[in-house]
């Protein structure tokens, strides 16, 4: 286990702490350079239903970079280092203490999305589901492996097509490595780049509407995106 840890000071919730209790969790994980107030905004975009708390990457990047980041930005490449493992498992270790919420859900944007897919890996029974944006699969094998792929819970992945930060080798790996293991669904949105549009925010909440929807027994069998990922 890391000894880096989330700064539990810097956590923007939606809710008070009296106002969490008995409702689903959704976590905002951030990018590279970046900080907890770039997804909390979008909250408006996003169901009134679940509590939201955006939380700080722990480290620091190298000056002059701005903001935050889960781990060194050389592991962006996609190889095999353990960095997207140790970062998961920071994130879970603030969560062990952060929350006792029932349903835990994860949004992320690419570094902060690559961190949201190995916390679920590391614990495919704890957390609901994924919603993964401009993000990739770290190759590195996990003991858990089987035991998602067994589960299959539910990952949207949007990315743009002219995203051109991700490496292609990590896309055409989490091309292939997704279908195998979630229930995958998502899209490419033709002339975005590494960012997100306001069409996949639609998309987006159609997903976690239906995840709402699914918690509360009344899912209607729809869920948001349907281009192929490839």
């Amino acid at each position: 286990m890391s000894a880096i840890a989330i700064d539990d000071d810097a956590v923007l919730w939606s809710a008070a702490a009296d106002g969490r209790a008995g409702r689903p969790l959704l976590l905002l994980l951030h990018g590279y350079g970046s900080d907890e107030k770039d997804l909390f905004g979008l909250a408006p975009y996003l169901p009134d239903d679940f509590v939201l708390a955006a939380v700080r990457a722990p480290l620091s990047p190298p000056f002059p970079a701005p903001g935050w980041s889960w781990y060194p930005i050389e592991e962006l490449d996609g190889r095999p280092t353990g960095a997207v493992t140790a970062a998961a498992e920071t994130l879970i270790a603030w969560l062990d203490t952060a929350t006792d919420a029932a349903t835990i859900g994860i949004l992320g944007f690419s570094q902060g999305a690559a961190v949201a897919l190995q916390a679920l890996r590391l614990q495919p029974e704890r957390f609901a589901f994924v919603v993964d944006l401009a993000g990739y699969v770290d190759p590195s094998p996990l003991p858990t492996d089987a035991q998602l792929a067994e589960r299959r819970p539910p990952v949207f992945w949007g990315r743009g097509a002219r995203d051109e930060v991700i490496p292609a080798a990590a896309v055409a790996h989490t091309v292939q490595w997704l279908p195998a293991h979630v229930e995958l669904s998502g899209r490419v949105y033709a002339g975005l780049t590494h960012s997100v549009s306001a069409e996949e925010l639609d998309d987006v909440r159609v997903f976690l509407e239906k995840r709402l929807a699914e918690a509360s027994g009344d899912a209607d069998g729809t869920d948001g995106g349907g281009d192929a990922l490839a």
